[in-house]
């Protein structure tokens, strides 16, 4: 078999001239999820009013958190929740559905024609999917509970740059050491719970004790959400600086993924 590049262009080449077989493999997990179902695609929408529903009575009502940035409203509190969860949500659902990938889609693995290297990208396209339905409901909660928008909220597709890169090459990462190593979904779904509790979506990092501020320095996603609540909640903008070295950082990320990948991709026909 021939070396496969795993060069920076490489990955983008890949991704440019896979782009119709992407979107097509995107739309059939996105209706095929929903197939059979009563409301079918219906259920994208439903499910994150009902879990906004949820946030707002647990957390402001039962628990009756602020945010501690923000006004005493129960219902900014669960817009503030709301938010961080569309961003952490979107790099869960790949990342704890990477290890399987694979495994998952060994049909395709002898196929010598099929590019592998895509299927990361598909699971993304169908997660992105979703999170955009997500955001279009914390778009109408919003105008009704905060009024118009910030004009930063145009600012929030910039960050989703460096949480795709990171997301990717997380990805790549997992879904090859998923083949040899079955074990690894078990330890990335525990992993990703406790980083939902490490990363700054129920509490603003200014609740945290200064001594152990300097910890969500080692976290991606706490810089991420942070951002997000600046750029659609409290009209802050951009950490240039940040999101810059963040971008950079993830850039490397994605890369290294992609190069593992491509690398250990003519071993996974011997173990499935």
């Amino acid at each position: 078999m021939q070396p496969l590049s795993t060069t920076p262009r490489a990955m983008i080449g890949s991704l440019w001239r896979n782009r119709g077989l992407i979107r097509a493999l995107v739309e059939r997990e996105v209706v095929g999820r929903y197939r059979g179902s009563v409301l079918g695609i219906l259920w994208s929408f439903f499910n994150p009013v009902f879990m906004l529903v949820v946030y707002t009575i647990v957390f402001s009502v039962v628990f009756k958190a602020r945010w501690s940035a923000g006004s005493e409203s129960r219902a900014e509190f669960a817009l503030v929740l709301f938010a961080g969860m569309l961003v952490f949500n979107l790099f869960a659902e790949c990342v704890n559905r990477a290890p399987s990938l694979i495994l998952a889609n060994a049909n395709y693995v002898k196929k010598v024609i099929f590019p592998l290297e895509v299927l990361p990208w598909v699971a993304f396209g169908a997660a992105l999917f979703h999170a955009s339905i997500s955001l279009f409901v914390w778009l109408i909660f919003s105008l009704f509970i905060l009024g118009t928008p910030h004009a930063t909220l145009l600012l929030f597709p910039l960050i989703l740059v460096p949480l795709t890169l990171l997301i990717m090459g997380f990805t790549w990462f997992l879904a090859s050491l998923g083949v040899f190593l079955r074990d690894v979904s078990q330890v990335v779904g525990v992993v990703t719970t406790a980083l939902m509790f490490l990363t700054p979506i129920f509490y603003p990092v200014s609740a945290l004790p200064e001594n152990f501020r300097y910890l969500m320095n080692f976290n991606p996603l706490a810089f991420i959400v942070s951002q997000t609540h600046d750029l659609l909640i409290f009209g802050i903008g951009l950490d240039w600086v940040g999101y810059l070295l963040l971008t950079a950082c993830a850039a490397l990320v994605a890369w290294l993924g992609f190069a593992w990948f491509q690398k250990t991709r003519k071993g996974f026909a011997d173990v499935l």
